[in-house]
């Protein structure tokens, strides 16, 4: 039996997958302490009573995905809003450094992930999805491209449920590698924290706009902001793919939105709220990601969960090494460096909170690195999926990885 829910249904059902989520982190130790995002949480539980109701009783829900799609390009033209090239600027040149070492490892996440799908004889684009698509985009970015590849490349549609469980596995890896890697830096080279320097800001983690007030002024402009980026981006999405050129839906409203904030600052004739930025970007992937994840159809995963677990395990191995000996040197071979290797690990198999969380557990134990502090979540949070984006589209343009 087919059940149609209609877009206010399933608006709602989504946010009520949503508030789950943030009840199951509050009461479940595990969850909070890694960082699971509340969507996903909710969104499994929902699935897996979504596969005992068709399972059991033949029930099957259809919702409206209408709003999927515009909200998932909301949420990436937020990230371009939030790409200031003044903060870049006020990260100094280990901001720009780090960029590169996480950039230069994304094209190695992604060799190691076709690699691994063609010895296991999967398809090579379950190898960037293996990748750099969910393990350094996350969730989001994981079921952007898991459209993608569906409606462009025709694979099968459990590539989104694939995404989904690869970027969750990668989370929780994050949040348990970063640790032990800097903590095996900071013993082995003997290496002690530095003197408190008032450059950087004393809080744990950089809020560039710790006094941005929100109005409801502020949030339409914001949003007005958001809506006219992604419309002049849809429009030269539609040409360019016309012309043949086909890009995931989301960039160029993301480089629009790159654009917009930079010409703002500036022309100085108009700030772009960075708190509202925050809150539409945050809404928009959190309702994006319930509304996707209300389709996972748990009963697909199997047939290919065990070939993608083992390449996630091995990304994490390699990771290990590659913030171990390449980032810790590139970085300075000291104490900052040896707390932003770890904070690598977070988002590189997870996200920006899950290397904020490893390098907390670290400075609580071996004393502050406000330099980690800024550099890290401003490469992780505002900079890393644009070049992340860039990467997959370089990749995507190999002919062995179409096949």
């Amino acid at each position: 039996m087919s059940i149609e829910v209609n877009i206010t249904e399933t608006l709602a059902v989504a946010l009520l997958i949503l508030f789950a989520g943030y009840f199951c982190n509050s009461k479940v130790k595990f969850l909070r302490n890694n960082n699971i995002p509340e969507p996903v949480v909710g969104g499994i539980v929902f699935s897996l009573l979504a596969a005992i109701a068709h399972s059991l009783f033949d029930i099957n829900l259809n919702f409206d995905m209408s709003f999927k799609t515009p909200l998932m390009t909301m949420f990436f033209t937020t990230v371009g809003l939030g790409a200031s090239f003044s903060l870049l600027l006020k990260g100094g040149p280990k901001v720009v450094l780090f960029l590169f070492t996480a950039t230069l490892y994304l094209l190695v996440q992604n060799a190691i992930g076709i690699s691994l799908a063609t010895a296991t004889g999967l398809n090579p684009l379950m190898g960037l999805i293996g990748g750099s698509v969910t393990l350094s985009g996350g969730h989001g970015n994981g079921a952007t491209y898991a459209d993608l590849f569906i409606n462009e490349y025709n694979m099968h549609s459990s590539v989104f449920e694939l995404s989904m469980a690869a970027a969750t596995l990668g989370l929780v890896l994050g949040g348990l590698v970063g640790g032990p890697v800097s903590e095996r830096l900071i013993n082995r080279y003997n290496l002690k924290a530095d003197e408190y320097n008032t450059d950087f800001d004393d809080t744990v983690t950089f809020n560039p706009e710790g006094h941005d007030l929100v109005t409801p002024k502020k949030m339409m402009e914001t949003l007005f902001v958001i809506l006219f980026c992604m419309g002049l981006g849809h429009v030269v999405y539609l040409s360019l793919k016309t012309s043949g050129i086909v890009l995931p839906a989301f960039l160029i409203p993301l480089l629009f939105g790159v654009l917009a904030t930079n010409l703002c600052e500036f022309s100085k004739q108009y700030t772009i709220s960075k708190a509202c930025i925050d809150l539409w970007g945050t809404m928009a992937l959190s309702i994006f990601l319930a509304m996707a994840l209300m389709s996972l159809k748990v009963w697909e995963l199997f047939n290919l969960a065990g070939p993608m677990v083992f390449i996630i395990l091995v990304q994490a191995v390699m990771l290990m090494f590659f913030a171990y000996f390449i980032t810790f040197r590139i970085m300075g071979k000291n104490y900052n460096a040896a707390i932003i290797a770890g904070g690598h690990c977070g988002f590189g198999l997870g996200a920006t909170p899950t290397a904020v969380a490893n390098m907390e557990a670290l400075v609580a134990r071996h004393g502050p690195s406000p330099q980690a502090f800024l550099v890290v979540p401003l490469v992780g949070a505002f900079f890393i999926d644009i070049t992340n984006a860039l990467v997959i589209q370089l990749y995507l343009s190999l002919p062995f990885v179409l096949g």
